[in-house]
């Protein structure tokens, strides 16, 4: 597979684009709006395709749900509605030298578990015509980028436990279920700001608080109320739930 940008931007419209927590504290500094999406599994994985335990539970944290524990992943995104507000006129970046680490990664995709796929992506057929060689064999060519995907996976390993103790600060302690949905959060950027700066300045954090599952069905509700979860009947009018069950 081969791979040349042609500057069209689409990838830069309507994507919600994942941010280390140095990166979240810019967008938000720069006047951007995040957004907090929320998913668990369970402790014993249940759910979860073969072979994507070990990659679900590094990036995770352990957390009390009722009478048994949740795995929480947490995402902090750049909150994007039609075009990046650093997208220019001219189709380039306004950020180009600090923008986040998952843009300088585009178009390979962060989970391992996860093939990239042309048709999947927005950018135009004659960009994987043209250019050097992306990916041979099903592997990765491109050493710099191998680095770059691992630094930002390692970055979701490290800060998981900190983005779970800024969600308790501003009041977030509900998740979906993983492939059930996201539960996802607007938080106020001052508020975001000063939660995100006391958890670091306060070093080794951990969770404190219950957490909650909201789910799409009363069929799965009952379900997971039988192996002793918490369940959410109802969502704050900060949150909304995104489900991905097909209707």
């Amino acid at each position: 597979m081969r791979f040349s940008c042609n500057g069209c931007g689409k990838c830069c419209h309507d994507h919600h684009v994942p941010l280390t927590l140095s990166e979240a504290r810019d967008w938000a500094a720069d006047g951007g709006t995040l957004i907090v999406l929320v998913e668990a599994v369970l402790e014993d994985g249940s759910g979860l395709p073969a072979g994507q335990q070990e990659h679900v539970f590094k990036r995770s944290l352990a957390v009390r749900c009722g009478q048994t524990r949740a795995h929480l992943a947490i995402t902090f995104a750049a909150f994007n509605q039609g075009a990046c507000r650093n997208l220019q006129s001219d189709m380039r970046c306004g950020i180009y030298e600090r923008r986040p680490l998952v843009c300088r990664i585009y178009p390979m995709e962060i989970n391992p578990h996860i093939p990239l796929r042309a048709e999947n992506k927005d950018c135009p057929p004659e960009v994987w015509q043209a250019g050097p060689e992306l990916i041979v064999g099903n592997q990765l060519v491109d050493a710099e980028l191998a680095e770059l995907i691992e630094r930002s996976r390692q970055a979701d390993r490290d800060e998981i436990a900190a983005k779970a103790a800024i969600c308790e600060r501003l009041g977030i302690h509900t998740s979906a279920l993983k492939g059930d949905g996201f539960t996802a959060y607007l938080p106020q950027r001052e508020a975001f700001l000063a939660a995100l700066d006391e958890v670091l300045a306060a070093g080794e954090v951990a969770p404190q608080a219950d957490w909650s599952l909201h789910v799409s069905n009363d069929a799965l509700a009952k379900q997971l109320e039988e192996t002793g979860a918490m369940i959410a009947a109802l969502l704050n009018e900060n949150c909304a739930f995104i489900s991905l069950r097909v209707a």
